[in-house]
Order: structure tokens, then sequence, then C-alpha cells
């Protein structure tokens, strides 16, 4: 197998596999703390939205609903969880994917909070790092702690393949 079909191939078994534990996780905060989720459809909408030219919301909750934004909205989280995989195996190579370790695949968790700070939370209407919601330091915590178990996903998703390959 070529290099760059291994990588694409592990990137996708590793995204998906770190983001179904990111996701097991949301569903045990709203079912043990009552702690509500992003719904992935205000993704879906947001990006079916921005062939209107319509990037930026004043808030995305208040835009009229667009028909399939809820499978989108899940299709793009886990396109998502792939291309942070990727990116976390061009930084730390595929022999990291050999014998991973916690720190490379936490480090890209960490980072990957970047993306709903600085281009989905402020394109829903949410202000930077979600300075226009009501609990800002409360959304902000979400968003990293949920961002650091999609890091401890990549890490768990990664030592999977290493049984699989």
């Amino acid at each position: 197998m070529s290099s760059e079909i291994e990588l694409l191939t592990r990137a996708v078994v590793i995204g998906i596999g770190a983001t179904i534990i990111m996701d097991l996780w949301a569903v045990l905060l709203k079912r043990v703390f009552s702690v509500p989720s992003l719904d992935y459809k205000i993704v879906g909408r947001w990006l079916l939205y921005m062939p209107q030219g319509k990037f930026k919301h004043d808030n995305i909750l208040k835009a009229a609903p667009v028909s399939g934004e809820r499978a989108l909205g899940w299709f793009a989280h886990y396109v998502t969880g792939i291309v942070f995989a990727a990116l976390l195996l061009l930084v730390a190579g595929l022999q990291w994917t050999q014998s991973p370790t916690i720190l490379p695949a936490l480090t890209a968790g960490i980072i990957s909070v970047a993306a709903p700070f600085f281009i989905m939370q402020p394109g829903f209407g949410f202000g930077i790092a979600a300075s226009k919601t009501p609990a800002p330091a409360t959304a902000r915590f979400r968003s990293l702690m949920n961002h650091s178990v999609f890091g401890v996903g990549l890490y768990l998703a990664a030592l999977l393949t290493v049984a699989l390959w």
C-alpha cells in the first residue's frame, strides 16, 4: 500500500473513531449531567446557506431551517474529524500510528478547538470563542473539554489501528 493511501485510510479510521468517542462523551454528558450538546443541524444549516453567499449569521438559530441540514451537519462533523486526524498524521508521521502516544493526539485535539472558536461560532453569530453567548466561559470550557476528548479519541482510535494493521 502506498504511503498516501495508508495515510488516508488510517486518517479515515482514526478520524471516525475519535469522532465516535467525542459523540459518546456528549451522550454521557447529556444523560448523566443533563448537559446539552451542539445540534449538528445548525452546522448543516450554516453550510447550506454558504452557496447563497451567507457565511455569517446574526444568530444561526433564528435562520430559516434548510432541507437536509441535519444530515449534512452530521456528515460535516465526521469529515472534520477525518481532516483533523489527517493533519495529525501529516505532522506526527505515519510512524506515530505504529506506536501511538497520547501527547500528539491530545495536542491535536486541543488545537482543533480553534475551528469552533474562530470559524464556526463567529459564523453562527455566537462571536469569537462564544463571546456573544449567555455564558461564554461555560461554552469555552465545554468546547475545550469536548475537543480534549476528541484528542483522547484520536489516541484510542490510533491504538485500534495498531491491532488492525
